[in-house]
């Protein structure tokens, strides 16, 4: 499991760095200021939440009853749904997209306390 979030974490950092190299150089003269605003913080979070998938699974293979399948499955999903829906956003999807966006904000916050409680009991 440890690889396996590593692996994830790694890949989702990668793809953070390229799209903000990709909003700073190819989208800031095509998008308003709101829209690279949004595109920003989609590879903030994306960012922040890849380098935790580190942390996962580092833990993982700290503490036996560790729930990091749990944790970084949520994560993984929460990244997905929130950062991109507000790359689409930024983009130009419907406004009726971002009604998706909190879905991946609760995952994201549900893999925290997933965490938490882990380490705690484990």
């Amino acid at each position: 499991m440890s690889r396996i979030l590593f692996a994830a974490g790694a890949a989702l950092a990668l793809l953070a760095v390229a799209a903000g190299a990709f909003g700073a150089h190819a989208l800031r003269a095509r998008l308003p200021a709101d829209g690279l605003e949004t595109w920003e913080l989609a590879a903030r979070y994306q960012m922040v939440h890849a380098l935790a998938l580190l942390a996962f699974a580092w833990a993982a293979t700290q503490w036996q009853r560790y729930p990091a399948a749990l944790a970084g499955g949520l994560m993984i999903a929460g990244v997905l749904v929130f950062s991109g829906t507000l790359y689409a956003l930024a983009l130009g999807a419907p406004r009726w997209f971002g009604a998706i966006t909190p879905i991946g904000g609760v995952a994201l916050l549900v893999a925290w306390l997933v965490a938490a409680v882990g380490a705690i009991r484990g």
